[in-house]
């Protein structure tokens, strides 16, 4: 087998599953005797197109075989595709889908695919776990990511296509960390038509801001009504065992879903193309799955 280097890019490091994402990598990297940088863009599209360029730029035997890419931004970094296929460099785009991947892949001479998890799936799985929760309605406090994030949207279009009709959702905007979570509740918490809500249930989109909504309602100065928001099921998404999974168990989340990481399953998909020339669709999902079973929640307001 070459020696082949992948270059990882990856959204921030204040986030459990950016940092479970960097790790498959590695791990897989280190299995299959390759090597993989891994970066992070600290949550902004321009430095990650930087970063990329940097890397494509330099004299030939010094560029990465492929780069794996979780994009920050909304449009996934097109032109800075096109200029690492040109310049024979793979390229993966993990839990994002892009037009550009198709058009790409007509001409291309490297491999070019997706690999991603179900998001709408998992917005599925998020209603189902609201409905077995609140089988007689009530609202959710929805945290979600970037309007302009396609994981965002997707797994909110899953979620609204199977929620209930008897369950109201009300979304803030995070930008998948615990402390933007945070300050969403601030700054919800602020407004006149907080004091008003009545909540059953948190969801949010991943389970940085799961735990950071709770920290949020943790600041509360009330007693009463601290104790009142974080009696209330939090649920999640990502599963990270040491994170979400642990939250689970320990009960500062009442649910969340695994999405298993997939930087490692890119790398393995191009060590395979380049050694055995093996060819790959052009968007690859991955299974999500309910942690606890969503028949194995108790419903909060029999």
């Amino acid at each position: 087998m070459r020696n082949f280097k992948f270059l990882v890019s990856l959204i921030t490091n204040d986030n459990d599953y950016q940092l479970e994402q960097a790790n498959s990598a590695q791990v897989t990297a280190h299995r299959l005797g390759v090597e993989a940088q891994i970066l992070f863009a600290d949550n902004d599209a321009i430095t990650q197109s930087t970063q990329l360029l940097r890397a494509i730029q330099v004299p030939e035997k010094e560029r990465p075989h492929a780069i794996v890419l979780e994009p920050v931004g909304a449009t996934a970094l097109p032109q800075v595709a096109r200029a690492a296929v040109d310049s024979g460099i793979g390229w993966a785009l993990v839990n994002r889908d892009a037009p550009y991947i198709s058009e790409i892949r007509r001409t291309s001479k490297v491999p070019i695919f997706g690999v991603s998890s179900d998001q709408i799936e998992v917005g599925r799985i998020e209603a189902r776990q609201c409905a077995a929760l609140l089988p007689r309605g009530g609202s959710i406090l929805y945290i979600a990511g970037s309007s302009q994030n396609s994981v965002a949207k997707e797994r909110e279009m899953g979620l609204r296509e199977k929620i209930p009709a008897n369950i109201h959702i009300t979304v803030l905007r995070g930008q998948w960390t615990e402390e933007s979570a945070m300050k969403a509740i601030r700054s919800w918490l602020s407004l006149s038509t907080s004091k008003k809500a009545i909540v059953d249930l948190v969801l949010s989109q991943n389970d940085a801001m799961a735990i950071g909504a709770r920290k949020g309602f943790q600041e509360l100065a009330n007693e009463m009504e601290r104790e009142r928001w974080l009696a209330i099921p939090y649920l999640g998404c990502d599963g990270v065992p040491k994170t979400g999974q642990s939250w689970v168990r320990s009960g500062l989340l009442t649910a969340t879903i695994l999405t298993p990481p997939n930087t490692g399953q890119a790398i393995e998909m191009f060590v395979e193309a380049f050694e055995k020339k093996k060819s790959f669709p052009e968007r690859v999902f991955t299974a999500v799955s309910s942690i606890p079973p969503i028949e194995n929640l108790a419903p909060v307001n029999k």
